[in-house]
């Protein structure tokens, strides 16, 4: 579809790039022909268990003089499994909100890249914080029984 229309978009499920990317926020990916990849990129790619995902690449690294992407969700603790360029769909150009659409270049999209990969103890704090209010909403829906 990339590659016909020149542009992929998705919805956001789950919260593994909060707060960047929310839940509904619509994603805007390209194709990667023409554009080499770089550290901090989103980048949306066919998981081993064949779901498409969306997470920031952190570094490329070669196993038996094989090219592999390693990525990793800003709130994840840990990292994907190993990509292969094959498996990588596109790359987040605009993210776009209920109100406002955020580019890739934007000033605030990249310094939170910038952020996330230079602390990654900001990963764990999200997580928390994100699992602290799921299970506040989880409260609340059992005290309104």
């Amino acid at each position: 579809m990339i590659d016909r229309n020149g542009l992929l978009e998705l919805p956001a499920e789950g919260t593994s790039m909060y707060p960047l990317i929310k839940q509904g926020d619509i994603c805007q990916f390209t194709s990667i022909k023409h554009s080499p990849l770089k550290r901090g990129d989103i980048v949306l790619f066919e998981s081993p268990a064949n779901k498409l995902i969306a997470h920031r690449l952190l570094n490329c690294s070669y196993v038996q003089e094989e090219e592999y992407y390693i990525f990793k969700g800003d709130t994840n603790y840990g990292v994907d499994d190993l990509v292969t360029r094959e498996k990588i769909i596109g790359k987040l150009v605009v993210i776009q909100k209920k109100s406002v659409a955020i580019q890739e270049k934007n000033v605030i999209a990249v310094l939170w890249g910038k952020l996330i990969l230079a602390f990654p103890l900001l990963s764990v704090l999200l997580r928390k914080y994100i699992n602290y209010q799921e299970w506040k909403k989880q409260i609340e829906r059992r005290m309104s029984l």
